[in-house]
């Protein structure tokens, strides 16, 4: 573990190219370390990722969120952030009560539009792009134990072009999603 002024933690569940640029990101800077992955998804493709990286992985199963197994493990770590990089479950009220404030996530529309249980990936994309909406974008919020429920603590909006559709909205978000996660987390983890 590098000696770095910060440390986090990532969950995610499936390809982890918010993980990676993450990773990346910091891996330049050198501000902050980034503690270990976890992943409830043993299939997930940021496994493998971040097994190049040498990172700490855990993997986990849904019930361990639950029995407060991920609750100790997290305590041990004590991470200044938890960062949520296309994460799909919900976490329980026994991680966002112990890190009030200290859990973040980023969702591919502009809540609290296109938001909540099985508002996920291209499920957001079809539901923005069938209601004709002019524009959508993404959201860092906060988490608490309900589905993009938490404090929104920045937007970016993004137009729609004509023609638009669900796969080109996701990779024009998922470009600035890129641009905008890290810098965040990095801002955040200053004001501490």
């Amino acid at each position: 573990m590098k000696n770095n002024n910060k440390n986090i933690v990532i969950f995610a569940s499936g390809s982890g190219s918010n993980a990676v640029k993450i990773y990346e990101y910091f891996n330049v800077a050198n501000k902050v370390n980034i503690a270990s992955l976890y992943c409830n998804n043993p299939k997930a493709k940021v496994l493998d990722k971040f097994k190049k990286f040498n990172i700490k992985t855990v993997l986990f199963k849904k019930e361990d969120l639950e029995n407060k197994t991920i609750l100790n493990n997290l305590q041990n770590v004590n991470p200044d952030l938890i960062v949520l990089a296309g994460f799909l479950l919900k976490m329980p009220k026994n991680i966002t009560s112990f890190f009030k404030n200290k859990i973040i996530n980023i969702h591919p529309a502009l809540l609290p539009m296109y938001g909540g249980k099985g508002m996920y990936g291209q499920n957001i994309h079809n539901a923005v792009i069938r209601n004709k909406e002019k524009s959508s974008g993404l959201t860092i919020h906060y988490v608490n134990d309900k589905y993009d429920d938490g404090a929104i603590i920045f937007q970016k909006k993004i137009g729609l072009e004509s023609g638009e559709t669900a796969l080109s909205l996701s990779k024009k978000i998922l470009e600035h999603e890129h641009l905008n996660y890290a810098p965040l987390i990095e801002k955040l983890l200053a004001n501490e």
